[in-house]
Formats: C-alpha cells, sequence, structure tokens
C-alpha cells in the first residue's frame, strides 16, 4: 500500500489543534504523546487518523517519508 501523500502533507503542516502540544506540528509529536493517544484511543475523524498515521510512522521508524515534505 502506498502511503497517501496528502496525508503526508498534512502531518508536517498541521498543528495539533488541543491539549498540552497545542500549536506543535504533528511530526514533531513526541512518541510518548502519540503513545498516550494509542492507549486511550485517537479522538475521532481526521485527526485521529493522522495521530494514527503519525504513530507509526514513528513505531515503525519510518520518520525519513516525512523529510522530503518538511520546508
Amino acid at each position: 500500500m502506498q502511503p497517501n501523500p496528502q496525508l503526508l502533507l498534512e502531518l508536517v503542516t498541521m498543528p495539533m489543534p488541543f491539549g498540552k502540544y497545542k500549536g506543535i506540528t504533528l511530526c514533531n509529536l513526541p512518541v510518548s504523546y502519540l503513545e498516550w493517544f494509542q492507549r486511550k484511543g485517537f479522538p475521532t475523524g481526521k485527526l485521529g487518523v493522522l495521530l494514527e498515521t503519525m504513530y507509526e510512522i514513528k513505531l515503525n521508524g519510518l520518520e525519513d517519508l516525512l523529510k522530503p515534505l518538511k520546508k
């Protein structure tokens, strides 16, 4: 399965809209925060999809996928 380029682009541009890391770009969220969501449940909707995708990327050491997209 090919990664969705639009989804990856949003991971490097969208800020976290709430919580402890409000304003931090999703790709820069600490793994511990993503692990917390994984345990508690990701939010519904697009944000949840993005956070879960970022969790999987970090979990599997695939952060290099995002490097060409970062400004």
